[in-house]
C-alpha cells in the first residue's frame, strides 16, 4: 500500500507553493515515495455569491498583506525558491483551477494529476499566468496528458462544482481553517512548515504503538 500524507491548498496561495516546496524536499529525503493526496480549499470561499463569484473584499487591512508579504519572502529565501516571482496574487481567481485539478485527481492516474497540480503552481507563481483563465488551463491539461476538451467541459460542470463545494465544506467540518494544511494519520501541521517539521509528522507518527 502507497504511504500518503494529506494536503489541503488552494493554488493561488503563496504559502501552499513554499509548503510543497517544503514537501518536495523532505520527499527527496525519503526511501519511499509518499504520495499527496490532495484537497481542495477555497481561500475565497467567503467573498462569493451563490453564482460563485467573488464580489466582496477579503477583510484584511494592508498591515496583513504586509506581514505576509515578509513572510513569503523569508520562505522563498529559506527554501531556495528562486524561481518564484511573486509574492502575492490578489486578481487570479482559483476556483476553476481547483475544479480542473478535481477532475484530473477523479479521472486519471496520480502522475497525471500530479503533473498538472506542479504546473498550475508553476504556471502562477514562476510563470505569472492566469490560472483562472480556461484557455490556460486546458493548455496545461494537454502538456500533462489530460484533453483540453474534458478540462473545458469540467471547468463549466456544474456537478462537479456542487462536488467541490462539498468538499470545501467537508474540510472545514475537519477543523481546517488555513492552507496549507498537511495531514498523516490523525495529526496535522498547518502553514509552509519546513521539511524537518514534515518529516516529525509523518515519521513521528509512524514510529508510534
Amino acid at each position: 500500500m502507497t504511504d500518503e500524507i494529506t494536503v489541503f491548498s488552494d493554488y493561488v496561495c503563496p504559502f501552499c507553493y513554499l509548503g510543497r516546496r517544503s514537501l518536495d524536499e523532505y520527499q527527496d529525503e525519503r526511501d519511499e515515495e509518499l504520495e499527496i493526496d490532495w484537497h481542495p480549499f477555497d481561500l475565497r470561499s467567503n467573498q462569493r455569491d451563490e453564482s460563485g463569484e467573488v464580489v466582496r473584499e477579503s477583510g484584511h487591512d494592508d498591515e496583513y498583506y504586509e506581514q505576509a508579504r515578509q513572510n513569503v519572502e523569508r520562505l522563498r529565501e529559506e527554501y531556495g525558491a528562486d524561481e518564484m516571482q511573486a509574492d502575492l496574487v490578489d486578481d487570479v481567481d482559483s476556483l476553476d483551477a481547483q475544479v480542473a485539478s478535481y477532475y484530473v485527481k477523479e479521472h486519471y492516474d496520480y502522475e497525471t494529476w500530479l503533473a498538472f497540480d506542479r504546473s498550475l503552481f508553476a504556471a502562477l507563481w514562476e510563470e505569472g499566468r492566469d490560472i483562472g483563465d480556461v484557455d490556460v488551463l486546458a493548455e496545461l491539461a494537454e502538456d500533462a496528458g489530460v484533453p483540453a476538451e474534458e478540462v473545458r467541459d469540467a471547468v463549466s460542470d456544474a456537478g462537479i462544482r456542487e462536488e467541490l463545494k462539498a468538499s470545501f465544506e467537508e474540510a472545514h467540518r475537519m477543523g481546517v481553517t488555513g492552507v496549507p494544511t498537511f495531514a498523516y494519520d490523525g495529526h496535522a501541521a498547518r502553514g509552509a512548515v519546513p521539511p524537518a517539521q514534515l518529516e516529525r509528522l509523518v515519521e513521528g507518527a509512524t514510529a508510534e504503538p
